[in-house]
């Protein structure tokens, strides 16, 4: 028998019901997706970003169409540099359709590469992941909004190595002003299999417990249950430790 629980809970507003509804569903979307395979998982990604790059894309064009409007056209027998010069300021400044396409393309290809490294290397995201990803955004961003002028696969990987350095220097400023807590480091390993198994929402449960990535060997399934995880997932966690020759399990039922 439970004690020194309220009985009366006070009812929420609407947009708190709202956001919390909203919650919900991202959770549970978030959830059915990484129990996918990987080449749905990257498609859906891929697809989910690309629309939400259009929407902002199509945004700032329509901010920007009284300045695209004052762009000269593109006349003939212009010199290529030149050419390339307009389209770059073209690719930046077009209307609410070109700034849809430039920006679905360079959002949904960063997306779906960094969703295909994490899914490959378990979980892990590093500078390594956000540089790759952030050079084929650049490279397809070049070579769709026709930046590149005459010699568009050079300009592309040119973009390309642009884009990485950038996002690589500003993940290492990231990392540096937002070091994780120093606990974040003891449950390193129990995270990344939670995320192959696709259980990352009960990774609280296993920081409330304490049961850091040193406990993995000694896990039992009364652990699990005083933690608060349902059978299914315990079932699916203790066979996946038990089945890992890294974790040496040593734990008893």
């Amino acid at each position: 028998m439970e004690s020194g629980k309220a009985l009366v809970e006070v009812p929420k507003g609407p947009i708190a019901q709202l956001q919390n509804k909203f919650k919900e569903l991202d959770n549970g979307f978030k959830t059915w997706l990484s129990r996918q395979t990987t080449p749905v998982d990257v498609a859906v990604t891929t697809a989910t970003s690309a629309i939400q790059g259009g929407a902002i894309g199509a945004l700032m064009g329509t901010l920007t169409s009284d300045i695209s409007s004052t762009l000269p056209t593109q006349p003939n027998g212009v010199n290529p540099q030149a050419m390339a010069s307009l389209k770059q300021a073209q690719a930046f400044t077009g209307g609410p359709l070109l700034q849809a396409r430039n920006f679905a393309v360079m959002t949904g290809v960063n997306a779906g590469i960094t969703c295909a490294m994490k899914r490959l290397r378990g979980g892990v995201e590093d500078v390594q992941t956000s540089m790759v990803a952030a050079f084929g955004s650049g490279a397809m961003f070049s070579l769709v909004s026709g930046m590149g002028g005459p010699n568009q696969a050079a300009n592309a990987v040119t973009s390309g190595l642009f884009f990485a350095l950038v996002q690589g220097g500003l993940f290492k400023l990231g990392q540096k002003f937002s070091q994780p807590p120093p606990e974040e480091n003891y449950y390193a390993k129990t995270k990344s299999m939670l995320y192959k198994l696709g259980l990352q929402n009960y990774e609280k449960n296993f920081k409330k417990g304490l049961l850091t990535d040193n406990t993995l060997p000694l896990l039992t399934d009364s652990a699990l249950r005083d933690v608060k995880i349902p059978p299914g997932p315990r079932l699916l966690i203790l066979d996946h430790i038990q089945r890992d020759p890294d974790t040496e399990w040593r734990g008893k039922q």
